[in-house]
Parts: C-alpha cells; structure tokens; sequence
C-alpha cells in the first residue's frame, strides 16, 4: 500500500506526463500517440535505471570493504585509475546480474536529450567514441530502440520503432523528450519499476478514455480486473488470458500476490492478443515489471491460431470482445474445444470464448470471464443449449451482475461468469480448505453497487 506522500508524488507524476501527451494530441490521435509517449517513457526509465546502477557500481569500485573494490594502487597514475572505472562501468554482467537492462550509449536519454535538435546531416561523436550521423528526431528515437532491441533479447518485437514515419512536427518530439526528461523515475521509498508500472497503467487507462470506443480493445478498468482477481485467487500456477488486451490481468495478479506476502515466481503468464500493437502494449507492461511471460510466438487470432494448444491452466481471465460475429471463420467444423457441447453461433463468439477457455482449463482450475448481460438469457440459434450443459455438467461456479457506466467503450450490460470443473471438497493451491459445492451456484446482484467517480464513469471503492 503507498502513503500519502507516495501517492501524493505518483498524481503529480501522472499530472506531468498527461501534459506531455498534450504536446501530441494536436497532431496525432490517441492511438497513435499513446505508441509515442509510452515508448519514450520506457526509455527514459530503461535509462534512469542504468544510471542508477551505474552510480551504485562507481561506488561499490571505490568502497574498500566490497568485493568490486578496484584498488588504486594497482594503477600507474591517477588518470589511469579513472579511466579503470570508466572501463569497468561498461561491463554488461553489472547490470545483467541485478535484472537491470543493458542501455548502450545511443539509446541513454542524455545521448536522446542532447543531440534530438541537431541540424540534419550534422555527425557528432557519443562518449563510447562512435559517430552518429543526426537526420531527424524520429530517426534518432528509432536507432535508439533498436540498439536497446539487439543488446536486450527480451525486448526483441516488443518496442514499437515506429518514430521515423509519424508525420509530425520533429520539433514536437523534441519539446516531448525535453518534458519527459523532468520526469523523476526514483524517490525515497518507491522503486523505479513501481513508479514506472503506476504511470504505464495510469496512461493506458487515461488513453482508453481518449479512444472511447476503441480503448476498450486493449484495457479493461482496474475496477473490474481487480473484482475479478481477488475472487479467483491465482496464488500458484499457470495463468491465462486468451484476449489479453495489455496485461491488466497479469499485472493485477502480481500486486495481489505481492499485497499477500505470495512469491510472484509460483505463477506462470500465458497470453494471446490478435492486434499487433496491442500485443506489444502487453509485452512491454510485462517487461517493465520483470514478469516473464509466454506470449506465443506471434500475435494471432485465438480461435484460427491458437498459441498455446496444450496448455491447461490454473487460472484462466479475461474480457473478450463482446457479441464479435464471424468469429468461426478458418476454424474447422468438429473443434475439439466444442466437445459435449453444441458448436457456438456464428453471429456471437460470447459462448466460443467461454468454451475455449474451459477447453484450456486444467482439471482444478477455476475461469471468470466478461460478458454482455445476454449471455445469460438469449437463446439464438445454440446459445441456451450450451448454457443449458454447463448447469447440467456443474461448471457453473458463480454468476456476477455488474452495474452499469463501468467501461469507457460500451454501455452494454455486463456480468461475470466464474466456472470450475472441481467441486469436490478439497485443498486449493492457496492452501485453502474448500467443502464440497456440488449443484451450487452462487448468484451475486452487484448492479446497484460503486460509486460515480465522475460523469461519465462508475467505479468500485478500494
């Protein structure tokens, strides 16, 4: 939990940086520039975290009582022994061994802040003795990215290197790097990967908002995603999101786990997302909490190409789009996945995303997933029949009625539907006793609970 003057810092940082976005909102709408902002806030953060090592290194070279004390006797000169430690702070395995990323000298900010209003065509000479030919801002931001790509396997395909061909003011992206360049990624008693996790997620919420309908495609509000988490529990094992949108289900995994003195290391990420971008939005959500992940080889639809065939997970969540039509395209006539149960319609891939998930479900694992208040009671084409053998199968675990003014891209009446395939008495992975819940449904009426948090947007109080 922050104090106050931890929080009191974080809306002061998210303030800043909103404004930062303002400098693009002229020129580029929210899809694009949320790519912009986030990609140049990873760097700055990529960058401030080195430095900090690097400070913390120089120092331990120089401190007689640790094991990377370089003694200054064992040099000729005063000169040489600086340029000792010079050396030494170049050395990748400091920085790799504390989970640090590797920042080469084109992609640190100072190289960014220093050179991004330099006349086309001029060469300047980087403290590690390259020379760099400068062309546009654009330019210099993507070799930045590129550089960091190539030192940094678990970054490869998740930057988005996309600065060159936006058509924009270049000065723009310069006035925004000096802007960004004022933002603190360190504080007393907050890490740099809190700080930075806070402000990634306060962007894509505040984005979302932006994009209106579309922001629902990659952000689900934290109210819901946290409901969600907290009932389900995923304390130990595999978790899974099928429409993965950014991450939010991961992310909140984490901090409850955290929040409960759990080992972050006992689950296990899996992931799907069809929208390249948005699958890069969610890689890097993961890399920026070191949380490693399996996102698949590629981003794919989940129904043609699934990514993760046999995985049976522990903990399966997510917040598919809702009532999608044509779904089934390319997805062949006897799907294993629809085993037991009638084939999903066509016209609502409500029920193909509720099924795929309990295909995917290992044999103790419980589900909760997002749908449109229909799916409750619409009995086109197959819809009531598959409902109908879920109750008859008990995987039915828990049904949640939400309020209304939740999301910022629908006004679409939603619930939550929790399934389990155990409902036998037993241990959970938590180490929980649970009694045995055969022919039980829990039924909650949460439609009349939160609270306005303004005009537009309902929420659920902390």
């Amino acid at each position: 939990m922050t104090t106050a003057e931890e929080q009191q810092f974080l809306d002061g940082l998210d303030k800043k940086l909103w404004n930062a976005a303002d400098k693009l909102r002229s020129t580029l709408d929210a899809a694009q520039y949320k790519h912009v902002v986030l990609g140049l806030i990873f760097l700055k953060y990529v960058s401030d975290a080195f430095g900090i090592r690097r400070e913390e290194l120089e120092a331990q070279f120089r401190d007689k009582e640790h094991d990377y004390f370089l003694d200054p006797a064992d040099c000729d000169k005063p000169d040489d022994y600086e340029a000792e430690i010079t050396s030494e702070l170049e050395e990748r395995d400091y920085y790799t061994e504390e989970n640090v990323f590797w920042v080469p000298v084109l992609a640190r900010w100072d190289t960014l802040k220093n050179n991004a209003k330099l006349s086309q065509g001029t060469t300047v000479t980087l403290v590690d003795a390259t020379e760099y030919k400068f062309s546009t801002v654009g330019r210099l931001i993507d070799d930045a990215l590129e550089a960091i790509e190539k030192v940094n396997p678990k970054l490869k395909g998740v930057l988005n290197r996309r600065y060159t061909q936006l058509r924009i003011d270049q000065s723009k992206l310069g006035e925004l790097i000096d802007l960004i360049s004022t933002v603190p990624f360190h504080h007393a008693s907050l890490n740099a990967k809190d700080i930075l996790g806070h402000v990634y997620e306060y962007f894509l919420g505040q984005f979302a908002l932006a994009e209106g309908k579309k922001g629902g495609q990659f952000y689900t509000p934290k109210a819901i995603v946290t409901l969600i988490v907290e009932m389900l529990e995923p304390f130990h094992g595999r978790v899974y999101d099928p429409a993965m949108g950014s991450g939010g289900f991961f992310v909140q995994s984490e901090q409850f786990i955290q929040n409960r003195q759990g080992r972050v290391n006992d689950v296990s990420i899996y992931g799907q997302e069809y929208n390249h971008t948005t699958w890069q939005l969610a890689a890097m959500n993961m890399v920026i909490r070191g949380i490693d992940f399996n996102f698949g080889k590629e981003p794919a639809n989940t129904f043609t190409n699934d990514q993760h065939p046999d995985l049976r997970a522990d903990y399966i969540m997510a917040n598919p789009p809702f009532n999608m039509k044509e779904w089934d395209v390319g997805v062949k006539e006897h799907d294993p996945r629809w085993d037991g149960f009638d084939t999903p319609p066509s016209n609502n891939a409500n029920f193909a995303w509720l099924m795929h998930m309990l295909y995917h479900l290992a044999p103790d694992g419980s589900q909760g997933l997002l749908l449109a208040n229909g799916s409750m009671s619409s009995n086109t084409n197959s819809e009531g029949a598959i409902r109908r053998a879920l109750i008859e199968k008990d995987l039915v675990e828990c049904m949640v009625a939400l309020p209304g003014q939740l999301f910022t891209n629908t006004q679409i009446p939603a619930c939550i539907w929790f399934l389990t395939k155990n409902k036998r008495e037993r241990t959970d992975a938590a180490g929980r006793k649970l009694r045995a819940r055969k022919g039980e449904i829990l039924f909650i009426d949460a439609r009349n609970l939160g609270y306005m948090k303004d005009r537009v947007l309902r929420d659920f109080k902390p």
